[in-house]
C-alpha cells in the first residue's frame, strides 16, 4: 500500500465512521483515531511521511474556518470573560504545571523544552470537543463554551509554543522580547484577518456564481494563515478573525442557493479533513512509539504522570473558575454562556480532549538546535504528547456519552423554545411590516391580499406552531395538512419530470448541456417548493 492509497482509505473511513458513530453513539474522531491505531499495527501499511511544517497550515485552517461557521462574533464578545477564565488563563496554568513536572522527571529536558511540551498539550482540541459534544444533546450554552474555548486556546497555546521553541532552539530567553513577540503576533494576525476578511467580502459581492464564491471561501483560510505567518503573526488567530468577519459581513439573506451549497460544502470539508487528521494521529504511533524501544516502562510512567496533571489541572481550575463566573453573572446580569451547575462543569472538564493541534505541534519540533546539536529529549516529548492525546481522546471520548447520561445533563428545552418563539414573532412582525409597505406601493386586490397575508402568517407559525391561538390552531392544522399533500403531489410531478429529462439526456442526438440546464431549473423549483395555492 502506498501513501495515496492510505490517504484514500482514510477519506473513506471519515465518511463511513459518521453513520457508524451515530449508530454506536460514539464520536467519529475517536473511531478514526482507533482505525489509525489499528492500521499502524498492520505490517504492510506504510509509515506516514507528512512534513511536520505542512501539518498545521494544511489541517488547522479549514477545520477552524468550518468551526467558526457555527458561531458568531457577538457570541464571542458576550462570552469574553468566560472564554478568558476557561480558555486563555487555563492554557497558561496547564503549560506551567506540565513544564514544572516534565522538567523535574524527564532527564535532560531543559526548562524551555519543558515549556514546549506544556504548551503543545495544553489546548483541548476544538474539533474533537465540538464533534463529541454536538452529538450528545448538550445544552447549546455548553457547546458554545467548548467552541469558544477550543478556538481561543489554540491561538494562545500556539503562540506560547513558538516563543518557548525559539528559546529552546536558540538557548536564550528574554521576557520583554517574549511579551513583545506575543503582542506583535496578535496585532499582525488581527490586522491580516480583518484586511483579508474585508477584501473577501467585497470580492464575494462581485462573484454572483455560488461555485466561485465557495471556491473563494476554500482559499481564504489558507491565505489568512500563510499571510499572517509570513509577517510573523499568529496564523490561527488570523484564520479566526477572517472567519468571524465573514460570518458577520459576507452573508446575503437572499442568497439561498449560495448559503445552502456553502454550508453543505463546508460540512463535507469538515468531515473529510477531521477524519484524515484523527486517522493520522493513530498512524503516527508507527513512528513515535518505534523510537522508544527498550524504555517503555520509564516513558509510560512519565506519560501517565503528565496525563494526570493535564486532566487534574483542568478540573482544579474549572471548579473555582466556573463558580466565579456564576457569581459575577448573578451580580452583574451579563448575557453570557457559563456552566450553570457542577454537573455541567464536570462535563466540561471531561470534554477536554487533545487532538490535531497537539500532534501537529509535537511533530513540528525541529531535530536540531542552533549549533547543530540534537533537540534535547525530542523523542521523549513526542512520546509524552502522543500519550496525552491518545489517553484523553480515546478514554474521555469513549466515556463522555456515558457520563452525560449518568449526570443527566440535557438541552435547555425552555430556553430553546423561548428563542424559537421570539424568532417566530420577529418573523411575523417583519413580514407584516413588509406586506404593509407593498400594499401602500401597489394596489392589491382583496382576495390576493388575504392569500398573501395568510402565507406571511404561516411563515411564523411554521417556525413555532405554538404561537397560534387555541381557536385558530385547528384551522391552521387543516391547512398545513392540505399543503403537505399538495407539496407531496407536486414533488412526485417534479420527480417524473426529472426522470424524463435524464432519460432524454441519454438518447442519441441529445444535447447534454441543454438537458442539464433544464434539470437545474427543475432542481431549483424542487428546492424552493411549489408555490402553494389558495389555502382558504
Amino acid at each position: 500500500m502506498d501513501q495515496l492509497a492510505l490517504l484514500l482509505l482514510l477519506l473513506l473511513g471519515a465518511v463511513v465512521m459518521v453513520p457508524v458513530g451515530e449508530r454506536l453513539s460514539l464520536p467519529p474522531p475517536v473511531l478514526m483515531t482507533l482505525i489509525g491505531v489499528g492500521l499502524a499495527l498492520v505490517p504492510w501499511v506504510p509509515n506516514v511521511r507528512v512534513p511536520p511544517e505542512l501539518i498545521l497550515p494544511l489541517v488547522l485552517p479549514p477545520l477552524l474556518y468550518a468551526a467558526v461557521q457555527r458561531t458568531s462574533w457577538r457570541q464571542f464578545a458576550a462570552n469574553k470573560r468566560a472564554i478568558f477564565l476557561l480558555a486563555v488563563a487555563l492554557v497558561f496554568v496547564t503549560t506551567a504545571a506540565v513544564a514544572a513536572l516534565a522538567h523535574a522527571i524527564v532527564p535532560g529536558l531543559p526548562l524551555a523544552g519543558a515549556v514546549v511540551l506544556g504548551a503543545l498539550v495544553a489546548p483541548p482540541d476544538p474539533v474533537a470537543a465540538t464533534a463529541v459534544a454536538g452529538r450528545l444533546g448538550l445544552p447549546r450554552r455548553m457547546v458554545s463554551i467548548l467552541e469558544g474555548e477550543g478556538l481561543f486556546n489554540d491561538v494562545t497555546a500556539i503562540v506560547l509554543y513558538h516563543v518557548a521553541l525559539a528559546a529552546a532552539v536558540s538557548g536564550s530567553f528574554s521576557l520583554p522580547a517574549a511579551l513583545g513577540t506575543l503582542a506583535l503576533s496578535a496585532v499582525v494576525a488581527v490586522a491580516v484577518g480583518l484586511g483579508l476578511g474585508w477584501a473577501t467580502a467585497r470580492l464575494m459581492g462581485r462573484l454572483e456564481d455560488p461555485t466561485l464564491q465557495i471556491g473563494l471561501t476554500l482559499l481564504v483560510p489558507f491565505a489568512a494563515y500563510v499571510l499572517a505567518e509570513e509577517f510573523h503573526g499568529s496564523g490561527v488567530l488570523a484564520v479566526l478573525t477572517t472567519a468571524l468577519f465573514l460570518t458577520e459581513h459576507a452573508m446575503d439573506a437572499d442568497d439561498v442557493l449560495g448559503r445552502l451549497a456553502g454550508r453543505t460544502f463546508w460540512e463535507v470539508v469538515d468531515t473529510l479533513v477531521t477524519g484524515v487528521a484523527f486517522g493520522l494521529i493513530g498512524l503516527e504511533l508507527h513512528n513515535v512509539f518505534g523510537t522508544v524501544s527498550g524504555r517503555w516502562g520509564e516513558l509510560l510512567g512519565t506519560g501517565a504522570a503528565v496525563v494526570g496533571v493535564v486532566v487534574g489541572v483542568r478540573l482544579l481550575w474549572l471548579l473555582p473558575a466556573a463558580w466565579l463566573a456564576r457569581r459575577l453573572h448573578q451580580r452583574r446580569d451579563y448575557d453570557e454562556d457559563i456552566p450553570m451547575s457542577w454537573r455541567e462543569t464536570v462535563i466540561m472538564w471531561w470534554s477536554g480532549m487533545r487532538g490535531v493541534a497537539s500532534v501537529a505541534l509535537a511533530l513540528a519540533i525541529p531535530f536540531t538546535v542552533d549549533g547543530g546539536d540534537q533537540f534535547p529529549a525530542r523523542d521523549e516529548i513526542l512520546f509524552i504528547a502522543f500519550s496525552v492525546v491518545l489517553a484523553t481522546l480515546v478514554i474521555q471520548g469513549l466515556t463522555l456519552p456515558w457520563l452525560v447520561r449518568r449526570l443527566r445533563v440535557s438541552p435547555d428545552a425552555k430556553a430553546e423554545q423561548a428563542f424559537e418563539r421570539e424568532l417566530a414573532e420577529r418573523v411575523l412582525r417583519a413580514t407584516r411590516r413588509r406586506l404593509k409597505e407593498i400594499q401602500e406601493e401597489e394596489d392589491l386586490p382583496d382576495e390576493l391580499l388575504e392569500r398573501v397575508a395568510r402565507r406571511a402568517y404561516d411563515l411564523g407559525v411554521r417556525i413555532y406552531p405554538d404561537i397560534l391561538e387555541e381557536d385558530r390552531r385547528e384551522g391552521h392544522e387543516k391547512r398545513v395538512a392540505r399543503l403537505k399533500r399538495l407539496q407531496r403531489i407536486n414533488g412526485e410531478l417534479l420527480s417524473a419530470a426529472r426522470h424524463e429529462v435524464l432519460s432524454a439526456r441519454s438518447e442519441p442526438g441529445a444535447d447534454p448541456e441543454i438537458a442539464d440546464r433544464v434539470l437545474r431549473q427543475l432542481d431549483m423549483r424542487s428546492l424552493r417548493g411549489a408555490p402553494p395555492p389558495d389555502q382558504g
